[in-house]
């Protein structure tokens, strides 16, 4: 088992303003690119090769990441001029693969944070002689997802997306975004044309009579598709809830990457990071947010489950609750700001504008 494909060719739309400027795979989770997180997972399980599917923003990858030798890998990348799906996309990166038509290649979505036991789906896939396996979790609210029943020996049944009444929840198992393809599968996608693998190839290789597999592995995930999951993805990679070698220090309450200031009185908590540049100010207290490089949070406010963009500015005394503040905006003193805000990049809030309570 030695190659992968990456899917990192969505627009993130959901966490916009985060991706106006980066591709969502790029966005930085405990200090570095989430992609980053991904590969290293992937290569520690064994794989060599990876090539990575890109579409929006595509010309960021590669300067970033190169062949991929710094992380012991081979990396590829292939651009899809017209998006394509995500069967589309594996399709259209087939030709860079090296296996024969029976061995297996691993595909990952490129927003999901797991502690997916990869060997283990592989050593699935192999066992049971599956032409497809899944990643498997169980979830206690499926009405968000595609489900995904099997019988006893983990053979999937069917594949029921997004169930809309109760008589519809047959099962608290979802499509959890990590595959194992026999490489012939991959061949057999349609080329040229968008295809989805969710309602297209696997419906369709099930009516075919092929196996599907599913192995259920309930350690930690997240889609990392809103603003308030990829922060609270960041806050579990520094807490070391969620596994990666790729966290650039150690597990904790904090992480402060090299050139970033923060004053001694000061005061980070929740799994926060503070990208290199940043600076955070005296009497500042911030709970489980990531401070992108070069932002700089002013002296008494106080940021929670919150993320600061790149060159951002937070005003002294204002107050930031599951927040999104976009690359270059400012947001002036004495404001207050909650769930779900989103200031885009450049934007800018003057003293005072913003306001839950009395001023006084």
């Amino acid at each position: 088992m030695t190659e992968a494909i990456l899917l990192v060719g969505g627009k993130g739309t959901r966490l916009r303003p985060l991706t106006v400027h980066t591709p969502k795979p790029m966005v930085r989770a405990a200090g570095v690119p989430f992609l980053t997180h991904q590969l290293a997972r992937a290569r520690a399980a064994g794989v060599e090769h990876i090539v990575l599917a890109t579409s929006y923003l595509a010309e960021v990858f590669e300067p970033y990441f190169g062949d991929g030798s710094a992380l012991g890998l081979h990396l590829e990348y292939v651009t899809e001029e017209e998006p394509l799906g995500t069967g589309g996309a594996i399709r259209n990166v087939a030709s860079r693969l090296c296996s024969g038509p029976d061995e297996p290649v691993l595909i990952f979505n490129g927003d999901i944070l797991t502690g997916l036991d990869i060997q283990a789906l592989v050593d699935t896939h192999q066992s049971s002689g599956a032409d497809v396996s899944l990643h498997l979790t169980k979830v206690s609210d499926p009405r968000a997802y595609g489900l995904v029943p099997t019988d006893g020996t983990g053979r999937v049944l069917a594949f029921l997306e997004k169930p809309q009444t109760p008589e519809e929840i047959v099962t608290d198992q979802i499509n959890a975004g990590a595959y194992v393809f026999r490489r012939s599968v991959i061949d057999a996608i349609p080329a040229g044309r968008p295809v989805s693998v969710e309602r297209e190839t696997f419906p369709e290789l099930l009516a075919a009579g092929a196996h599907l597999q599913g192995m259920v592995d309930s350690t930690y995930w997240l889609d990392l598709g809103t603003p308030a999951a990829f922060v609270r993805g960041s806050a579990d990679l520094v807490l070391g809830r969620a596994p990666s070698p790729a966290v650039p220090g150690r597990c904790g309450d904090r992480l402060v990457l090299p050139t970033a200031q923060v004053a001694p009185d000061a005061k980070l908590t929740g799994g926060t990071v503070v990208g290199e540049g940043a600076f955070v100010a005296r009497g500042a207290r911030v709970f489980g947010s990531t401070i992108l490089p070069g932002a700089v949070i002013e002296p008494g406010a106080v940021i929670t489950d919150s993320l600061i963009g790149a060159r951002a500015r937070v005003g002294t005394r204002s107050v930031l609750t599951g927040t999104v503040i976009g690359d270059g905006a400012v947001v002036g003193p004495d404001n207050e700001l909650r769930d779900g805000a989103r200031v885009w990049c450049d934007a800018r809030i003057p003293a005072g504008a913003v306001r839950f309570s009395s001023d006084q």
